[in-house]
């Protein structure tokens, strides 16, 4: 390795250069590795709360990257390695060494929870994590079904409405995801955050109301730059006062329903493997396991 650095804030032509390695790691396992907006923060000072690490080879390429990010409740960490077939074994020990000043960074801040996400886990990712005290935690499924359904559904329904209903969503969404780690306790800057993205469309950020007040809701989003293109319902809930009414599988079909008239062939979500509820729902509407991804746990203690 030529140079480690721990940065901030990158020169744009340094952020260009791990922008370039992410996609090509990405195309070359045909899924995303890093959340896009939390990549733009890192290279570009937009997060406080992040920090990105980048390995260089001895020509100034990038070799590893991994983002920390202090979240609410446990930090947050992500990880991509260079996958040229020629690259990989140095990529591998330089995505170890990214891995170690990470937890190194999380302790100097005073330690805690920490979950590496990775999408669909190899055993390489098994010995990284490993390493650095790491050990396989929650696993998260990727479900995937056709479209068209075929199912009826009937379900008043309206799109969000964008600088109207930021606080009924949030009020809602907060109490019935308060148990969990990522979807409980939204604030207004990050659903503004979502709002400002290029994927966010309205018309299908689905909003049921009873008696004026909001009910449940089914977020969808398109990802229109994969291949084939795909439909997510990207976060859906009902209000826990209103369970066992059947709400929640007429707020799924709308919101594939949407999806399918949007032009997508085929839907798709990540649930919990544990919330047994909801994936009995989803496997009776058709859904199955595309892959898993999974977050390797472990705590560690401050500097």
């Amino acid at each position: 390795m030529g140079r480690f650095e721990i940065t901030r804030q990158r020169s744009p032509e340094d952020a260009a250069a791990v922008a370039e390695l992410i996609r090509s790691a990405e195309e070359a396992v045909g899924h995303e590795l890093v959340t896009e907006h939390l990549f733009h923060d890192g290279a570009f000072g937009g997060g406080g709360d992040t920090t990105d690490l980048v390995a260089w080879d001895a020509r100034g390429r990038p070799l590893a990257y991994a983002q920390v990010v202090r979240g609410r409740r446990r930090w947050e960490l992500e990880l991509v390695y260079d996958h040229e077939p020629d690259r990989v074994g140095e990529a591998l020990a330089a995505a170890e060494e990214v891995l170690r000043a990470a937890t190194s960074a999380v302790a100097r801040a005073g330690g805690g929870h920490v979950h590496l996400w990775i999408t669909q886990p190899t055993e390489a990712h098994h010995r990284l994590a490993a390493a650095v005290g790491l050990e396989p935690g929650r696993d998260l499924w990727q479900l995937r079904r056709p479209l068209p359904v075929g199912e009826p559904w009937d379900l008043k329904v309206r799109p969000f409405v964008v600088g109207r209903d930021e606080e009924a969503w949030l009020e809602l969404n907060n109490r019935a995801f308060d148990w969990h780690p990522e979807q409980g306790g939204w604030t207004l800057e990050d659903l503004r955050s979502r709002e400002a993205e290029p994927w966010f469309d309205p018309e299908g950020f689905l909003l049921h109301e009873i008696d004026g007040r909001l009910a449940g809701f089914c977020w969808t989003k398109v990802h229109a730059d994969h291949d084939p293109p795909l439909g997510e319902i990207y976060v859906i809930a009902v209000d826990p006062a209103l369970h066992a009414r059947g709400l929640g599988r007429q707020l799924v079909l709308a919101g594939l329903d949407h999806l399918h008239r949007r032009g997508q062939r085929t839907g798709m979500l990540y649930v919990d493997a544990t919330n047994e509820r909801a994936t009995r729902l989803y496997f009776d509407l058709g859904f199955r396991i595309h892959h898993t991804d999974r977050a390797f746990v472990g705590d560690v203690a401050p500097a």
